[in-house]
């Protein structure tokens, strides 16, 4: 019997172990990370496969933090375990202000997560109780190459807690089929021709993403992330949103300038520049993505030790 707390952030779901479960065990966030890994995988796959979940499903075990954290977190999806997930830590924060696991102070509380990739200090709008919207201060992000060929096309590669590679698309729901299939070929030519590798962290590694972004005007894009095995993302997606700010900064952005940042469904994520670091050396951005989750429900789920289908099957 396992425990969860559904929300959505810009559409995308996400789902929240709260019980029935071990939790994954390390001294820091990739040690629970690896040991979710192998310890853990059977529960990711039950409540991300069908009939349970679905191939787009994501979700997170909430974990330990290192000191001086509020909050730890291991997320999921369908083919894993990945090091960033901005929409998460959004949806996260929403839950742990909304369930009192930590205390809500009006108009903004201040909560600290440690994710795979880093620490996040994040901030939440609170009005009358209820969490308008969650902001999250990334790790630093950089540009790792630009103009790379990859599937016949020109890409960027950036990181924003994770690799993602941005190429210019035309972002329709009914060039989804397309797109996917585009963005494993170009993820699959990336890491076949290059070695793509945090350069302090080695675990932070190979292309996670592949954003396909279209113009919408003045500061604003419209953008689809195709990421793990082909799983869609329905929100403007954190971690890429930073990416992309790595790469637009300086690139008719201005410093401090917000970035309207729209999904495929419609919905939007603001992110901007507010600083600037290094990455061994890197020249690197710091950067700030702002979201609203929503809860949409609470489950138990179970599996049946005679049910012949197991933790469940992925259709794509």
């Amino acid at each position: 019997m396992i425990q969860t707390v559904d929300y959505h952030t810009g559409g995308e779901p996400f789902r929240i172990v709260t019980g029935g479960v071990e939790l994954p065990r390390g001294q820091t966030i990739l040690e629970a990370r690896r040991d979710a890994a192998e310890r853990l995988d059977h529960v990711r796959a039950l409540l991300v496969n069908e009939p349970r979940g679905h191939a787009d499903m994501y979700g997170c075990f909430v974990v330990e933090p290192e000191p001086g954290a509020d909050l730890g977190v291991v997320f999921f999806h369908n083919a894993g375990f990945s090091t960033a997930c901005g929409h998460g830590t959004i949806a996260l924060v929403t839950w742990a202000l909304d369930e009192g696991v930590v205390a809500a102070r009006e108009p903004e509380t201040r909560v600290v997560v440690d994710v795979p990739s880093g620490r996040l200090h994040t901030v939440a709008r609170v009005d009358r109780g209820k969490v308008l919207s969650v902001r999250f201060r990334n790790v630093p992000s950089f540009v790792w190459a630009e103009g790379l060929q990859a599937a016949g096309r020109t890409v960027d590669v950036a990181f924003g807690g994770a690799f993602y590679a941005s190429c210019e698309e035309r972002v329709e729901a009914r060039e989804l089929p397309r797109l996917i299939e585009l963005g494993r070929g170009i993820k699959r030519d990336l890491e076949a021709m290059h070695e793509i590798v945090h350069p302090v962290e080695p675990e932070l590694r190979d292309v996670y993403g592949v954003i396909f972004w279209q113009d919408e005007g003045r500061n604003t894009q419209r953008n689809v992330a195709v990421f793990a095995d082909g799983e869609v993302d329905r929100s403007p997606c954190g971690s890429g949103t930073s990416a992309r700010l790595a790469l637009l900064d300086g690139r008719g952005l201005a410093r401090g300038e917000e970035l309207r940042h729209l999904s495929i469904v419609g919905c939007e994520f603001r992110g901007r520049v507010v600083g600037d670091t290094e990455v061994a050396g890197r020249p690197a951005v710091v950067t700030e993505v702002e979201g609203t989750a929503f809860r949409t429900g609470r489950a138990t789920f179970e599996l049946d030790p005679d049910d012949p289908l197991g933790t469940g099957f992925l259709l794509r």
